[in-house]
């Protein structure tokens, strides 16, 4: 069977990634505790280009520290779902809680993608509102956990004063059952600049509606929206997920 070398490149590394799963038990001595999901999109309503395979992890570290990774895969132009998986998204974050009780952290993002001279970096501050004393009883109630990252400082090709906040939620629905929750989030860049007809403060957002079917698999579906496009800024994706925690 041929393959393309893409498409040689992401079964190994899906490969890799399910082997490693294997030693979960081993792994998992070196954090308090973590997870690790794929989720697969065999259905994209209007945008075929966007990601159809994401890969998260996440794990607490020693030292207060904590690290959390996505990984999009994406389709070639003009291909079906999953047919010719050849473009990527990632962020890597690194994560420092100031004090053993503070609801805020010191934080590194690091963004790798498809193409040259397009990678860029960020540091900032998270404020993890669902944790926070005076707050936390209101999240509790509502079964929800919710986070504010400040980025502050960007490095890459662009200018200094381009800024961003990132939202980051997930609700439960505990009183209807415990295999639902609904999670997401919104990236709002500020001073971005974009090409005429684009929005100089762009909204990069995810709502996944996920339901547990069995076990660790579960049935989602993400309303996607990205005004990084010029036309079909909204997207719809349905398919699955399967995730391990420790």
């Amino acid at each position: 069977m041929n393959r393309t070398p893409t498409k040689r490149t992401l079964l190994r590394l899906v490969l890799l990634i399910f082997g490693s799963c294997m030693c979960l038990p081993v792994q998992a001595g070196n954090s308090s505790g973590g997870f690790l999901d794929f989720n697969l999109y065999p259905y994209l309503s209007d945008v075929d280009t966007d990601n159809v395979l994401t890969i998260n992890v996440a794990a607490k570290l020693e030292h207060r520290f904590s690290y959390f990774s996505l990984t999009n895969f994406g389709n070639q132009g003009n291909s079906e779902e999953l047919s010719d998986v050849n473009t990527f998204y990632t962020e890597q974050n690194v994560r420092w809680q100031i004090t053993d009780e503070s609801p805020l952290d010191l934080t590194l993002q690091m963004n790798f993608r498809t193409g040259e001279d397009n990678d860029r970096h960020r540091l900032g501050v998270r404020w993890r509102l669902s944790d926070t004393p005076a707050l936390s009883n209101i999240f509790k109630y509502l079964n929800m956990s919710y986070s504010i990252n400040f980025h502050m400082v960007q490095f890459d090709s662009e200018s200094a004063d381009v800024r961003q906040l990132e939202h980051v939620f997930k609700l439960g629905f505990p009183y209807l059952t415990d295999r639902l929750y609904l999670a997401g989030f919104v990236d709002h860049t500020f001073n971005q600049d974009l090409a005429t007809g684009f929005p100089n403060n762009p909204i990069v957002g995810e709502a996944q509606l996920g339901f547990r079917l069995i076990e660790n698999l579960f049935l989602i579906t993400e309303y996607r929206i990205n005004e990084y496009r010029r036309s079909d800024v909204n997207n719809l994706a349905i398919g699955v997920e399967y995730k391990m925690t420790w």
